[in-house]
């Protein structure tokens, strides 16, 4: 738009020109024209470099040092969910809700089948099983001096590799029909709970005091969370579907951008803050709405079903939560608490 309104300008001088000749030297309207004209090309002059000084003063503040307030920021949003989430354990879990009483999870658990309690007891001992095979995969993963400094390259290659592995390997778990005992189906499940081992190796160099600091905070936010979804309403979190979806573009974008912008820059710094904190409070939303929504399913797949319930489909949601928010954590513990030095 600058660029054409600039390519007008010099037309104006010809015009000028012609406009002079048509009032005959007409005296003081002649150069009360000229002076209009005049005043009106440096008001269009002055709000192009008005308009261009913004732009980069936009540009350097964004690519400039960081403050530290997106960090600042993320440590408030961590504490008012933390705050959030004792707030809502207190609520339901004392029964001080009245339309949790006779409809939480807890209260229907007294009536379950046996069925139905073995569905949720293989869930979660496949996704006990999920865990313990990922950290056994990332010792061995660690010790091997070749995949570590495969998983150490900063290449899009091993970028994508490790993308495409994961999800793939994901997908195809997910995709194969359970059957009790072991067949394809569990063979699946530990090629892809190996696959997250080793893309979680590198996290080994933090050192193993950090990593069981983040693994008991882990354990405590998940227990927490766990104990929320089975005292609120049966479907109190399976409406949050939508906004999770979206919160999970948002901190996918982030992470992307985070890889394109120096993390020290201010643009940087936010972007990275989103991905964490925003990640963290992300996905513990996903873990309350993945618990309710396996004890959903367990309770409604009928015992002789065509298609029979699928514990391991239903671990690996709960799963991948765990991991996403052990990961952060852990990334928050690094940097010192979540500050930054400035």
């Amino acid at each position: 738009m600058i660029l054409s309104r600039l390519a007008v300008m010099p037309l104006k001088a010809p015009m000028l020109t012609l406009r002079l000749s048509e009032q005959s030297f007409k005296g003081p309207t002649v150069f009360r024209a000229f002076k209009t004209d005049a005043k009106l090309f440096n008001e269009n002059n002055r709000h192009f470099v008005r308009r261009a000084r913004e732009r980069i003063g936009l540009k350097d503040r964004a690519m400039g040092p960081t403050s530290g307030a997106p960090f600042q920021i993320g440590q408030g949003v961590i504490a008012g969910a933390s705050v959030f989430g004792i707030g809502a354990l207190c609520y339901y879990g004392l029964g001080m809700s009245s339309e949790s009483v006779g409809t939480s999870i807890s209260d229907r658990a007294i009536m379950w089948p046996n069925y139905v309690r073995e569905r949720i007891r293989d869930t979660y001992m496949y996704f006990g099983g999920s865990l313990a095979f990922t950290a056994a995969t990332a010792m061995s993963a660690f010790r091997s001096p070749a995949v570590m400094n495969l998983m150490m390259r900063n290449s899009w290659v091993v970028i994508g590799g490790t993308l495409v592995a994961m999800i793939g390997t994901g997908m195809v778990v997910r995709g194969m029909p359970y059957k009790e005992g072991f067949g394809a189906k569990q063979v699946g499940w530990m090629v892809h709970s190996g696959v997250m081992g080793v893309v979680l190796a590198p996290m080994l160099l933090l050192g193993g005091p950090l990593l069981l600091r983040a693994a008991i905070m882990t354990s405590g936010i998940v227990g927490g969370l766990s104990a929320i979804a089975i005292s609120a309403p049966s479907e109190k979190f399976l409406n949050m579907g939508g906004p999770l979806g979206i919160g999970l573009g948002v901190v996918f974008a982030s992470s992307l951008g985070s890889m394109f912008v120096p993390m020290t820059s201010a643009l940087g710094a936010g972007l990275y803050s989103i991905a964490l904190y925003g990640g963290l409070v992300l996905f513990s939303g996903f873990l309350l709405y993945d618990t309710q929504k396996v004890i959903r399913r367990a309770e409604a797949v009928p015992p002789n079903s065509v298609v029979p319930f699928d514990p391991i489909n239903a671990s690996m949601s709960i799963y991948l939560d765990t991991v996403n928010i052990f990961v952060r954590i852990a990334q928050m513990y690094a940097m010192g608490g979540g500050g930054r030095k400035k």
